[in-house]
């Protein structure tokens, strides 16, 4: 895998705000943890699992922020994973950590926020 062209082509496609590009990197069986589902969502528990269900949030949330736009400050890769840091949503930065399975598609993804 390499780390920096799928970093690229992942931040070009929450830029884009097209939902089905979006959801092309990600598996079926999924599952996200971010804060952001525990602020936006108020889901207590910060998760959502399934493709499906993490494509409805999205969608709400992409209609709530049309000026998203994501900025890539840097990129790190481990064993199946990467690690995006970057300048997301509110001038908040991220470091958004992706696990891959055997198909080189996302399926567990963590996310962390300064200053929330």
């Amino acid at each position: 895998m390499d780390a920096k062209k799928f970093a690229k082509v992942w931040i070009e496609s929450w830029n884009s705000h097209d939902l089905n590009d979006i959801m092309s990197h990600y598996s079926d069986d999924l599952e996200i943890t971010t804060p952001m589902i525990k602020l936006a969502g108020g889901i207590e528990s910060g998760s959502l699992s399934g493709k499906e269900n993490v494509a409805a949030y999205w969608r709400k949330a992409l209609s709530k922020f049309p000026d998203l736009k994501f900025e890539l400050i840097d990129v790190t890769s481990g064993v199946n994973s990467v690690a995006l840091y970057y300048k997301s949503i509110m001038d908040k930065k991220a470091v958004e950590v992706m696990f891959f399975n055997e198909e080189g598609l996302v399926n567990k993804m963590i996310a962390h926020y300064t200053d929330l």
